[in-house]
Formats: structure tokens, C-alpha cells, sequence
């Protein structure tokens, strides 16, 4: 007999007019009989209310404990704490130059994290990198990384930005004076597999942090990582910060997008120093294998062919391809022009800067004239496989106006794709030399 039919059963045993029972002949067994099945239906009703309990109570301690859902997979219990931890982060984080910052970087570990920890750390900053190691990409290349990283004294916290209770726990350790908030979910395809991880950690994650730095005192100026898919369908070249960014072509375009408008909200109310920006198509050695530049390369070495995207009426399709490098230059310019918040236990005492400019190159690549570099500089012959442009979030061409960050902090890209293609085929060659990753 299954519970649920045992507790129907019991329950058909109540009188349905309590008052109006009348006791017959046997009455005695009758209640005593009605009793057993009280007392059994009290108990069984206790197990099931201790089985709810256990399940949707309890606190995950393990990966195999994680919810199925993929877009919450990277949700679990980290460890932090203690004196050994918190001296890691406070040596991580302190300050070794006279004019320097200290600085929490979030996606430490990614692409564009790593480079901009390892420039903050060189000129004397304190950093201290956080970074979940999600699973979107092979994590090894994250722990490289981080390696990496380390040997030059930058730490990483392993943890997730929607987790308040941590980033509460830095700011009590460390009084950041500035955040770079790099960690996303990243790649425009991934959002139509995906779509939860990029609310939780574009939107969700983003807003956690906020809601810590409008809280802590003094408050942090944040200089943040949007995107130039905010542009969307916009037809007008090249893209300017003025330009309409209501019509995103994909989901990730619509969470930066989102960002933006949370970023605003938060600057207006409570104070928060909020500087975006919007990279366009960042390429470079240590790279993510998701990128188009990665993958060709990979799939070029090992004979396969390669998708190379048309647009409509055989359209070019091109990017604002920005070596990493450069990008690493505009973020410093930001941070150091970046005003600080006016706010103070969350409220507001006066306007607060409020930013956003297009970190690009402003010399469109199409990709073709990139799968040419890649087979000059690999000395291997292209399998091109010419493929209609998919509607999966995908635009036929991004270009960048940079004339605002030129003027507010001296940004200038100073290498061109065939440069920097060429120190990144360099890292690849190296990096992945007879199946082995090297580290250097």
C-alpha cells in the first residue's frame, strides 16, 4: 500500500460530520481502531514531512549533490575562511606602489581576467582575483592560468559572484577601493543551449555584487565588462556610445544590454562609481577555444573543415578583431580615470560617474582575411566550408568608434591582426606542443 493511498485511507476513516457520529454496536473497537490509524497517519506524516525537509533544506556539500538544472551548475558550497585564507587574500591585495589601487577582479581566471590581473599586479597594485571555474570551456586552461597567476603573487578566490555571504567576507577583509567585474557568461551560441546560465551570471550575479558594493563603506569604483553585441541590428557604421542598443540579436546581447540599464539604476540611487565596457571581438594567447580565431586555428592543424559565415546576398561578414593587449590598456585607463562612488551605507550623497565606452580597434577584419593569416602562419592549407550566416544571435559586422575613450583616457590600439595573430599562434603552437600544455 503506497503512502499516499495509506493516508487516503486513514483520512477515510474521520467522521466527514464531526459532532453528528453516532456510536453503534462494537463501538469500542471502532475507536480504538480509529486511534491506531490517527497515531499511524501522525507518524507517517511526520516521515514525510522530515523527507521534504531533508531534501530541499539541506545545503549542497558536493558537486554530486548539485541540482540538474545546467544553468545552475555552478552553484556549489566553496571554502573560505580562517587565518590562513584571510592572510592569502590581504598579501594577494596589498598595495606595493606609492600611487596604487587595490583592486578585486572577478573572472580572474578567464581570458581577459588574466591579462588584466597579471598588468595590475606588474605596476604595483594590489589584486585579488575570484573565478568559479565554470565548466563552459575546458577548466584545465583556467587552472593554467591561475598558475600563472600566482607565480606573480595574484591569488584566486574560488568561488561564484552570486554568492553574497563571500563577497561580503572580502569586503571585510580587504577595503577594495575598485572592482573589475569581468566574470560572465560568455559566447553568443551557448545563450539558445543555455539560457539560465546567462541570467544567473550576467543579470543575477551582476546585481549581487552591487547590492555588496552600494553596502560596504567606503564604496568601490566598478569598472565592468559589457559588449559591443549590445548594438545589436544597429546599421550604423561605425558603432558609437550614442547609438541605439534596444534591438539585441541574441540573448548574451540582451543580459549586457540589461547590465547596462541595472548599472544606471544603481549609479542613480545608491551612488556607485559604474564605468562599462564594451569589448569587441578580443583575440591573443591564452585565449578562449570557444572564439572563432581559437577553433580555426585548432581545426586547421588538424585537417577539418572550417565554417566560414556569409551574410545575405553572399555579404561579408567581418569584426573589429582587438588584440588583448589593447584591451588590457583601455581597462587600466578606465580604472585609473574611474571617479569614486558617492555613496555610503547605501545611500547615496551626491551624483556619481556613470560611463560606458567601446574598447575595439577600429579596423573590421573579414574572416576570410583572418582564415588567410592563420594558414600563412600555420603553413597549412584552409578547408574552408562556406556556410549561410545562422540566426543564432550572430551579426555580419562590428566596427568601433573609440573616439570617447581616446579622448577620456588616451585609449589607441596599437596592433594589428597580423601581429597579433602571429603571438597567438605562437602561444598555441607552444601551449598545446606534442598534446602537452605547456604553462609558459
Amino acid at each position: 500500500m503506497s503512502l499516499m493511498k495509506q493516508m487516503s485511507d486513514n483520512m477515510d476513516d474521520t467522521p466527514s460530520t464531526p459532532g453528528k457520529f453516532k456510536m453503534e454496536k462494537g463501538s469500542y473497537f471502532h475507536r480504538a481502531r480509529w486511534h491506531s490509524s490517527l497515531a499511524k497517519l501522525t507518524i507517517w506524516s511526520f516521515v514525510f514531512l522530515g523527507v521534504i525537509f531533508f531534501f530541499f533544506f539541506r545545503t549542497p556539500s558536493s558537486p554530486s549533490s548539485l541540482p540538474a538544472d545546467p544553468s545552475r551548475r555552478f552553484l556549489r558550497t566553496y571554502s573560505y575562511g580562517g587565518a590562513a585564507w584571510e592572510k592569502r587574500v590581504r598579501s594577494s591585495a596589498r598595495v606595493r606602489s606609492n600611487n596604487g589601487v587595490s583592486v578585486l577582479v572577478t573572472g580572474a581566471a578567464g581570458f581577459v581576467g588574466t591579462h588584466v590581473s597579471a598588468a595590475l599586479k606588474r605596476r604595483g597594485d594590489g589584486v585579488l582575483g575570484l573565478d568559479n571555474f565554470n565548466d563552459y570551456y575546458d577548466p584545465s586552461l583556467k587552472r593554467k592560468r591561475q598558475a600563472l597567476l600566482e607565480r606573480t603573487g595574484v591569488f584566486i578566490v574560488e568561488g561564484d559572484i552570486n554568492d553574497a555571504s563571500l563577497l561580503r567576507k572580502l569586503f571585510e577583509v580587504v577595503p577594495f577601493s575598485h572592482v573589475m567585474h569581468l566574470a560572465a557568461q560568455a559566447g553568443v551560441r551557448y545563450a539558445m543551449e543555455n539560457p539560465g546560465s546567462y541570467v544567473h551570471s550576467n543579470i543575477a550575479g551582476f546585481v549581487n555584487l552591487l547590492e555588496i558594493c552600494k553596502s560596504v563603506n567606503p564604496q568601490p569604483a566598478i569598472v565592468w565588462a559589457s559588449s559591443s553585441s549590445v548594438y545589436g541590428l544597429n546599421t550604423k557604421v561605425p558603432f558609437s556610445e550614442s547609438d541605439r542598443t534596444d534591438q539585441p540579436a541574441s540573448l548574451y546581447a540582451a543580459t549586457k544590454k540589461a547590465g547596462e540599464e541595472i548599472a544606471h539604476t544603481y549609479n542613480h540611487i545608491y551612488g556607485l562609481s559604474l564605468t562599462g565596457l564594451r569589448f569587441f571581438t578580443v583575440y591573443g594567447p591564452w585565449g578562449r577555444p570557444d572564439m572563432a580565431y581559437f577553433f580555426f586555428t585548432r581545426d586547421i592543424l588538424m585537417g577539418k573543415p572550417i565554417p566560414i559565415f556569409e551574410a545575405a546576398n553572399h555579404g561579408m561578414v567581418a569584426r573589429d578583431f582587438t588584440y588583448v593587449d589593447d584591451i588590457v590598456r583601455g581597462c587600466l585607463g578606465a580604472l585609473d580615470t574611474a571617479e569614486k562612488s558617492t555613496g555610503s551605507g547605501g545611500k547615496k550623497k551626491g551624483p556619481a560617474q556613470l560611463r560606458v565606452f567601446n574598447l575595439g580597434n577600429t579596423s573590421p577584419v573579414p574572416v576570410t582575411d583572418l582564415v588567410s593569416i592563420l594558414e600563412r602562419l600555420l603553413k597549412v592549407k584552409a578547408n574552408r566550408n562556406i556556410m549561410k550566416l545562422p540566426r543564432n544571435g550572430d551579426v555580419p559586422f562590428t566596427h568601433a568608434n573609440i573616439s570617447y575613450a581616446e579622448r577620456e583616457f588616451g585609449y589607441k590600439p596599437t596592433t594589428d591582426l597580423q601581429t597579433g595573430l602571429k603571438k597567438f599562434v605562437r602561444w598555441y603552437l607552444n601551449y598545446y606542443s606534442d598534446g602537452q600544455k605547456a604553462a609558459e
